[in-house]
């Protein structure tokens, strides 16, 4: 995957405003999602674990449709052990969150609310195994792999607030 540019990640987020500011006036409703930004402490600093889309195979967090009867931050976890093989602690406030463009049969905005969720148990099987690839990275190679500059602000986030330890995760869930 190549790298941004210094000047392409502002570019995009301009872009991501610019196209919020178009569906609005048409009266267009982004479908809601949300994700998880799941990390783990490695010797005290903590590491990222990116999936690929299945899509354009592109570097993300895992994400997904709401589910109906669970909380945002339970669809995140969820789509965590669905998508990444992973089960942990979740937060219950979003620490971001972005727009995009899911593209499927046809092409649909989305917002998505994103939740830091500490890993506790990795699994070896999953549901999407052999549909995606997971990797675990420090937060350079985070910044250097995620292409949405929005991904790469939370994942800033969740690594000051997992070195600082002040803020614990509120609940846990597995799948």
């Amino acid at each position: 995957m190549p790298r941004l540019g210094p000047r392409l990640g502002p570019r995009l987020g301009r872009l991501g405003q610019w196209i919020g500011t178009r569906l609005r006036r048409n009266g267009i409703t982004p479908v809601p999602q949300a994700g998880a930004i799941p990390y783990t402490l490695v010797r005290g600093t903590p590491v990222f674990l990116l999936i690929t889309s299945r899509g354009t195979g592109r570097w993300i967090f895992p994400k997904g449709s709401l589910i109906e009867g669970y909380e945002l931050w339970q669809v995140a976890a969820r789509e965590a052990y669905e998508e990444a093989g992973v089960e942990g602690e979740v937060e219950t406030e979003p620490v971001g969150h972005y727009r995009g463009l899911k593209s499927s049969l046809t092409t649909a905005p989305i917002a998505v609310q994103m939740f830091p969720l500490r890993v506790v148990r990795q699994l070896d099987d999953w549901p999407e195994r052999g549909k995606r690839h997971r990797h675990w990275v420090l937060l350079p190679e985070a910044r250097r792999l995620l292409s949405d500059p929005e991904l790469i602000r939370m994942a800033e986030r969740v690594y000051a607030m997992a070195r600082a330890s002040v803020h614990p995760a509120k609940a846990a869930i597995t799948a």
